[in-house]
C-alpha cells in the first residue's frame, strides 16, 4: 500500500468515526433527555457534534496524551532495584508531599 493511500484511509476512519460518536450522542440525548425533564428537546446532528465537542473540552481536554506516557514510567519502574522502589513509594506516601531530606 502507498503512503497516501494509507493516510487516506486513516483521515476516512477518523472521520467517520467522529461521525458514529455524533450521531450515538444524538440518539442518547434524544432517547434520555425527553424522557426525563419536561422542557427537555430532541437536537438534530450539528447539535450532537457540538454536544460532544464541548463535553470532551471540559471533561476529557485536547491534549493529545496517549499511552506512551504510562509505558514510560512502567519501563522505568521495571528498572528500579527493590530498594530503589521502597524508597520511591516511601517518599511518595510522606504526608507533606517532602522527602525526608527535604524536611529539615
Amino acid at each position: 500500500m502507498s503512503f497516501k493511500l494509507r493516510c487516506f484511509g486513516k483521515a476516512l476512519l477518523v472521520l467517520v468515526g467522529i461521525a458514529v460518536l455524533g450521531w450515538m450522542v444524538m440518539a442518547l440525548w434524544n432517547w434520555v433527555i425527553p424522557a426525563l425533564f419536561i422542557g427537555g428537546r430532541a437536537i438534530d446532528f450539528p447539535h450532537a457534534m457540538g454536544l460532544l465537542i464541548l463535553s470532551r473540552i471540559l471533561f476529557g481536554g485536547f491534549r493529545g496524551r496517549g499511552g506512551c506516557h504510562g509505558r514510560r514510567h512502567w519501563r522505568r519502574w521495571e528498572r528500579m532495584t527493590p530498594e530503589e522502589r521502597e524508597n520511591f513509594q516511601k517518599n511518595l506516601s510522606s504526608v507533606d508531599g517532602k522527602r525526608p531530606e527535604d524536611r529539615a
